[in-house]
């Protein structure tokens, strides 16, 4: 034994090939935060390495120096040659400046640009100003692309809008979260596949001689139990403006029906601010449920709004916490009323997108009216690779962190998006429903297209408007179109791309299913909202009613509530003679 021991620390001694060095350090930025989740690529071996949560590293190596690239979203690279006799201290310059311009779209026409609209809306709640999408020629721009978005936010909103009787802003009105805020029928999904795909084509109830396209994408499912753990940070304001029925309270409600449903291998801390930023509860196991409700039980609202170092914080104690495998995710519930530190949205965006990098989603929950900021909450949300989600009353609470849990929480994909190929036989004109840019981005060439993040179970709908070649336009079963879908499921990390046609298997409106009827419904609603220029002035609020009418199930409660809101809707938009002389009697009795 003594002899094959010397001969084996003799192996050692002349073969160095087993790590006798380290390079150590830290990387931080020009104002001295650490950076986490840097990437380090050592070149002599082609691996990587990343920062810890405290910007700190330490690598083994078997030689004593070595060139090195550090890399991360957001900053500048940086290559330098490293040694081991020493402590390094690096230091990443922001791309601040070019990082505010690169403009991140919903949707994208191959070659085609528009004229800047430089155009703002200002009110006490902010939304972002958006770009209709126009008709676009399939023989010159055939191909569109736009991200599957999965918020839906919108709906809500709109529904606190009309319910308390109040015109609703153009801008608050997105129609693909309104049609992505229903429930869908589950699709069979073939075996190995994260999605399956529907379209069909039918007749468009706005404009007779065009036609409507639905592709309806569904992600798989799976069994709850098999969910990979959670590691959940709650960051949760309690600043002064949270201090009314439909905000802290209504959030203190959604997060206790939230806890009830976790498992005992999730784990939940809660980050507050409100005057300044504090960890009222560090990493606890879903097993102590009742430990988790005292503390949300006991938050009250008080002070100013330091959004931009809670989220820091927020990041720091879920990379501390970081589940490798799990779905990590931190839950910003607020109004969005940001007044301490960065608060301007391109700001607090390229913060959100550097700290993304860490494998770590950010869902936005917002609440309040008056002086809620939606276009902050929905820009963080797409920086952060999450979604968002408008909360009005306590059933919708439920249906976000109960009822669709799953959906809202735990991704099975991300990156996904959707280009489209028309073909100029069929189709002479397409334009996409909803997806829409912010107003000036499309005139900007630094640009990129950010994929949406998708949830377990959940089904993405997109709506286009075509103007056929021929009418009339008849289901010959030929390809109209080419769609690729681009998606990164969350088990690999590899992209993968999925072709599909879609057939011209056209049906008049009166026989394609109920459910399609009812999404050109939810269009057309929104088309109205947002006074768009392509909904022609004869069709009115009576047809809209009537279509839903002839779709809507009487055992849906969603749908019923969608035609009953529509019912308020023309009420509000267009009342009727009698309300109109009582209101302008009473506005004139002294």
């Amino acid at each position: 034994m003594k002899k094959i021991i010397t001969l084996f620390l003799f192996f050692c001694a002349g073969h160095p090939v087993v790590a006798q060095y380290y390079f150590r350090g830290d990387v931080k930025n020009i104002r001295n935060e650490a950076l986490t989740y840097v990437r380090i690529h050592i070149h002599s071996t082609n691996s990587f390495f990343y920062t810890g949560p405290e910007g700190s590293f330490g690598i083994p190596s078997s030689i004593q120096a070595d060139t090195v690239t550090f890399e991360v979203e957001g900053y500048e690279s940086k290559t330098l040659f490293l040694s081991s006799d020493a402590y390094e201290h690096i230091v990443l310059r922001s791309t601040l400046i070019e990082s505010r311009q690169k403009k991140q779209l919903l949707s994208f026409t191959k070659d085609k640009f528009v004229d800047k609209n430089l155009s703002v809306s200002t009110s006490g709640e902010t939304y972002t100003h958006l770009h209709e999408n126009e008709f676009n020629l399939a023989t010159q721009y055939p191909t569109t692309g736009f991200a599957l978005n999965v918020d839906k936010a919108s709906y809500s909103n709109i529904r606190r809008f009309i319910t308390i009787k109040s015109i609703v802003p153009k801008d608050a009105v997105r129609i693909e979260e309104m049609l992505n805020y229903f429930p869908q029928q589950s699709m069979e999904m073939p075996q190995g596949k994260t999605f399956q795909v529907q379209s069909q084509i039918t007749d468009c109830p706005w404009a007779p001689s065009n036609k409507l396209l639905f592709i309806r994408l569904q992600a798989k499912k799976v069994n709850y139990d098999f969910l990979p753990p959670s590691n959940f940070v709650f960051l949760i304001d309690v600043s002064g403006s949270m201090d009314m029925p439909n905000r802290l309270p209504l959030l203190k409600s959604a997060f206790r029906m939230m806890v009830q449903n976790l498992r005992p291998v999730d784990t939940v801390s809660i980050v507050l601010y409100g005057g300044t930023v504090g960890v009222a509860l560090p990493p606890t196991s879903g097993t102590y449920q009742q430990k988790i409700l005292n503390v949300i039980d006991s938050l009250e609202a008080g002070g100013d709004t330091p959004g931009e170092s809670a989220i820091r914080q927020a990041y720091k104690l879920a990379q501390r916490t970081f589940i490798k495998g799990g779905n990590n995710r931190i839950i910003l519930a607020t109004d969005g009323d940001f007044n301490v530190g960065e608060v301007s949205e391109e700001a607090l965006m390229e913060l959100v997108m550097q700290k993304q990098q860490s494998g770590i989603y950010l869902t936005c929950l917002g609440v309040g009216m008056g002086n809620y900021k939606d276009s902050k909450l929905e820009l963080l949300a797409k920086s952060g690779n999450g979604n968002f989600a408008y909360l009005d009353n306590v059933m919708e609470a439920e249906k976000v962190l109960v009822k669709e849990l799953m959906q809202t929480l735990y991704a099975v994909a991300n990156d996904a998006l959707i280009n489209v190929t028309f073909h100029p036989d069929y189709i002479k004109e397409y334009r996409l429903i909803g997806y829409e840019n912010k107003k000036g981005w499309l005139a900007d060439s630094n640009y990129t297209i950010q994929g949406g993040e998708i949830g377990t179970g959940h089904t993405v709908t997109a709506v286009f408007e075509l103007v056929p070649q021929l009418n009339p336009f008849k289901g010959d079963g030929g390809t109209v179109a080419d769609v690729e879908l681009n998606y990164i499921p969350t088990e690999t990390k590899d992209t993968l791309r999925d072709q599909f046609p879609i057939l011209n298997h056209y049906k008049s409106i009166g026989e394609v299913d109920s459910s399609f009827r009812f999404a050109a419904g939810i269009a057309m609603f929104g088309l109205i909202l947002r006074e768009s220029s392509f909904l022609l002035p004869q069709y009115s609020w009576e047809q809209l009613i009537g279509l839903l009418n002839s779709c809507v199930n009487p055992k849906d409660y969603w749908q019923k509530e969608m035609l009953s809101l529509v019912q308020k809707a023309k009420e509000l938009y267009q009342p009727s003679k009698k309300n109109l002389f009582n209101f302008r009697k009473k506005k004139e009795d002294p």
